[in-house]
């Protein structure tokens, strides 16, 4: 069996049977890519189902000098599970990435948002931008509900529950979620929507969806970050940001005013608790507090 076969076998094993997300699999095939051109160009073996250990370590040498740590491991772990499931599907009996480690990557805390600077994003807004209403409603609501930017842009009209104050999220694999929202968030999706979305014509296939552009389609993810990036200059905040800080921003916050990891990770859609744990951090003096207020030997 050749690459295009099995790929292409892989990539259903994944959206099927494993349920990921269409960014998650487009990341795997892309690595599976840089592999296959990788072995061609150096006249290896292009069978994957006989590829040696050997050849493996020579791509991740090469690529270990162009790239960061953090991306090696991401490819290394894309390998990985294709050759998985080449031994789920009785193809292969041992993967030859076992005994290869993955480069040691230090924890790095997320970046987050004070609400003061928040408040400076919104304001960095134009008063007389076209987009403004629109702009102001998606800093809400990614601070307000902590989506993803893939959950942000396919929000549609119809996943707003306003009267029961929640809206509904379609995360990772399609999984849907029911998450509050803020009265300021509300008010301001009701200002873009009854201002704005509601006088723009919109294109066929687009008229459920919430968040336009001025041409009636939907946003795409570049253009969050690129109306996140503008803003950040004119506030002059000099954080590296992007939708996954205000998101942070969101979880941290929650936690710092005394929300339950359990809770938080239904509204972040995590599956496993640890993931909950690892993504937010408290800061120091937050956590000198809570043992001044709540530990018993305090009070004595």
């Amino acid at each position: 069996m050749m690459w295009d076969k099995l790929i292409i076998n892989f990539k259903n094993y994944l959206r099927i049977e494993r349920n990921l997300s269409k960014n998650t699999i487009t990341s795997y095939l892309f690595d599976l890519k840089k592999l296959n051109t990788f072995i061609k160009e150096n006249n290896f073996s292009t069978n994957p189902t006989k590829i040696k250990e050997s050849v493996l370590k020579e791509f991740i040498y090469k690529i270990s000098n162009e790239i960061k740590p953090s991306s090696q491991a991401r490819i290394i772990s894309g390998i990985k599970r294709f050759f998985d499931y080449l031994i789920v599907e009785n193809i292969l009996t041992e993967n030859p990435l076992e005994n290869i480690e993955t480069p040691k990557i230090g924890s790095k805390l997320p970046v987050t948002l004070t609400l003061i600077e928040i408040d400076k994003l919104i304001s960095s807004i134009e008063k007389k931008s076209k987009n403004k209403l629109r702009n102001i409603a998606i800093i809400e609501t990614l601070y307000s509900c902590g989506l993803r930017v893939s959950e942000l842009i396919s929000l549609k009209i119809s996943d707003l529950y306003f009267n029961e104050s929640v809206i509904k999220v379609t995360g990772k694999g399609n999984k849907e979620r029911f998450v509050p929202i803020s009265k300021s968030a509300i008010n301001y999706i009701d200002n873009y929507v009854n201002k704005k979305r509601n006088f723009q014509k919109i294109n066929k296939g687009s008229e459920d969806t919430l968040f336009l552009n001025e041409r009636g389609s939907g946003l795409s993810r570049v253009m969050i970050y690129i109306i996140l990036d503008n803003l950040k200059i004119i506030a002059d905040i000099k954080k590296k940001i992007g939708p996954h800080t205000l998101r942070h921003s969101f979880a941290t916050h929650l936690l710092e005013n005394g929300a339950d990891l359990i809770t938080i990770q239904n509204m972040l859609g995590h599956e496993n608790i640890v993931t909950t744990e690892r993504y937010l951090h408290v800061n120091r003096k937050h956590l000198v507090e809570s043992i001044s207020k709540y530990h018993p030997r305090n009070n004595m």
